[in-house]
């Protein structure tokens, strides 16, 4: 099981990676949405909002305090979070196998596939 601060640092990883992408890459990702990101084997959350490819402040709410309502919301075991991140992890396959639950709309699970 990995920690909440080594899933807070893959957060960031992932924030850095979306906001390194050069403007066309971003422009194909133009998405606004409110994201949270459920971590239960440590009973933390993490929100915050995915704005043109990048991810933006990240709050995290411990021990069941209920973050604000997300409109995409993420379902991972913190091993699953850190390789999905690092790349060690495909998204899609992750999802079809139950591995990670993904509540969103049918459109942006499709951008969600194209940024992880």
């Amino acid at each position: 099981m990995a920690t909440k601060s080594e899933c807070a640092e893959a957060l960031d990883r992932l924030a850095a990676k979306m906001g390194g992408l050069d403007e066309g890459s971003r422009d194909k990702h133009r998405l606004e949405r409110t994201v949270s990101c459920q971590v239960p084997d440590l009973d933390v959350t993490f929100h915050g909002t995915l704005k043109d490819a990048r991810l933006l402040n990240v709050t995290s709410y411990d021990n069941g305090a209920k973050p604000p309502q997300a409109q995409i919301r993420l379902t991972i075991p913190s091993e699953e979070l850190l390789k999905l991140v690092d790349g060690r992890l495909n998204f899609i396959s992750a999802w079809t196998s139950g591995r990670i639950k993904v509540n969103a709309s049918f459109g942006d699970l499709i951008k969600l596939r194209k940024i992880f």
